[in-house]
């Protein structure tokens, strides 16, 4: 078993020869032709982990965890092994913080939902970029009798790190919670470390502003820690929710609520299930949950692809995230700089790309719409068709990020709500939304990039984009 009883002291990895990755691990990708740009969407797994899963399956024998036989117990050692090594990973203390395995980030979100005391007096505070898994928050907030509040987004999608408890508008929202400079009362503080929109990295320094005044903090990792470096002992977040196929491609339906303890012992799970209790009687209708992470792991842990998280951390070590970082982000920035730069026969801009064009706090990810020669845009699905037929893979439309995608596309709030409510009494649809917001893009493209992904792949997606240039 690994020790995270201390802080380890990394060494610094030597960057890797990321062609030779590409060929070695993702191979695939070169023999079918084929462009991946979605790592936000998904990562893609390399070879060898789904080569030493396969080995140590074939060797093991791993039962339900849930008895004390050798198979069980076996499995048990490997979701414990898991357990350390996420943590090991997140630079977190292990008295202080449990992880929580469960289907994904949403389910991970979801934990916090479903148990948090909202209240008249627990306000949810959320911000304006977030992932509807994020957003849907608000829905048992509000259920509570609890106010819910959206922090702003600047011109560029970024949160300004004052907004929380110094601008005039956040102090008026909280102006019923606050008694001199601190909060009468706990609320939730919800949002993501990077944007799955725009790469935007969103300052975690919002955790210890938050936390300064009462609210406990959700941070949304899935985006940021595939190739960014977090440790929960420099940014203390009360509920980390990450998925690790978007760390390392596989395995999928396994993600990670990684909570401080005494948070997590706050939440009132509004039910239990198998796995979850110490005890349960019919007779008594009694029940009692079981202590830490155990209480929120409902149902049988999906123990067989657990096992394979640590190797997939190793994979991610052994290439070193700040390598990663650099190349994956080195590639993104290059893609603003072509997509800024292509025009129009006539000089009109071929692209209008949304968020900051710089590379000061973003990540690998871009988002953008073609225009045509007039400066309108054109509809996402045509160009994220072109990429299809070129074997392009870039994702399409809003990103399941609405408050981002409002700000991005400079919806009128008024004009928002009119077209929602009748696309929505006319059974709703997308081609009639857009056909309402006529003028406004109402979807964009993005791509983003990995440790696989190489110069090759950026100028096959600059081929889609320049076949729409007149």
């Amino acid at each position: 078993m690994l020790s995270v009883a201390r802080v380890i002291e990394r060494a610094p990895v030597v960057a890797p020869d990321f062609a030779q990755l590409r060929q070695r691990e993702f191979g695939r990708l070169d023999v079918e032709g084929h462009a991946y740009l979605d790592y936000t969407g998904s990562a893609l797994y390399p070879r060898s982990l789904v080569a030493a899963h396969a080995s140590m399956l074939s060797r093991s024998i791993l039962g339900n965890p849930h008895a004390e036989n050798p198979a069980s117990l076996a499995s048990s050692a490997c979701i414990a092994e898991a357990r350390e090594r996420v943590l090991q990973f997140l630079d977190a203390d292990p008295t202080e913080y449990a992880v929580c395995f469960t289907a994904n980030a949403t389910a991970a979100i979801g934990l916090v939902a479903a148990g948090y005391r909202f209240g008249a007096d627990t306000p949810l505070v959320l911000t304006a970029d977030n992932h509807n898994s994020v957003n849907g928050i608000r829905e048992y907030a509000r259920r509570a009798g609890a106010s819910v509040h959206y922090l702003p987004l600047d011109h560029e999608l970024r949160l300004d790190s004052s907004t929380l408890c110094h601008s005039e508008r956040s102090q008026s929202s909280y102006s019923e919670q606050r008694e001199g400079s601190a909060l009468r009362v706990r609320g939730l503080f919800a949002y993501p470390a990077q944007s799955n929109f725009s790469g935007v990295k969103h300052p975690l320094s919002l955790v210890g502003d938050a936390q300064s005044v009462g609210y406990r903090v959700l941070l949304d990792a899935a985006a940021l820690v595939p190739m960014t470096r977090l440790s929960l002992r420099d940014v203390p977040a009360d509920f980390v929710a990450l998925s690790f196929y978007k760390m390392f491609g596989y395995p999928t339906g396994v993600g990670a609520l990684v909570a401080k303890r005494d948070a997590l012992a706050e939440l009132d799970r509004p039910w239990f299930s198998g796995g979850t209790v110490e005890f349960v009687s019919v007779q008594n209708r009694m029940h009692a949950l079981r202590s830490g992470e155990e209480g929120f792991e409902d149902g049988t842990a999906n123990f067989l692809d657990i096992a394979a998280i640590p190797a997939g951390l190793d994979h991610l070590e052994s290439l070193g995230l700040e390598n990663i970082e650099r190349h994956a982000t080195g590639l993104a920035l290059e893609l603003v700089d072509m997509l800024g730069a292509a025009r129009h026969r006539n000089g009109q801009a071929l692209t209008d790309i949304h968020g900051p064009k710089d590379g000061l706090s973003r990540g690998a990810t871009v988002a953008f719409n073609v225009l045509d020669d007039t400066g309108a845009v054109v509809p996402y699905a045509l160009v994220e068709q072109a990429a299809r037929d070129a074997r392009v893979s870039v994702r399409g439309g809003c990103f399941c990020n609405p408050g981002a995608s409002e700000a991005a596309f400079r919806f009128p709030a008024a004009e928002t709500m009119r077209c929602l409510t009748s696309a929505k009494a006319e059974g709703w649809s997308l081609e009639r939304f857009g056909e309402c917001m006529r003028g406004y893009a109402v979807g964009a493209v993005r791509a983003s990039f990995g440790a696989p992904s190489n110069a090759w792949d950026l100028r096959r997606l600059m081929a889609v984009v320049e076949s729409f240039a007149t």
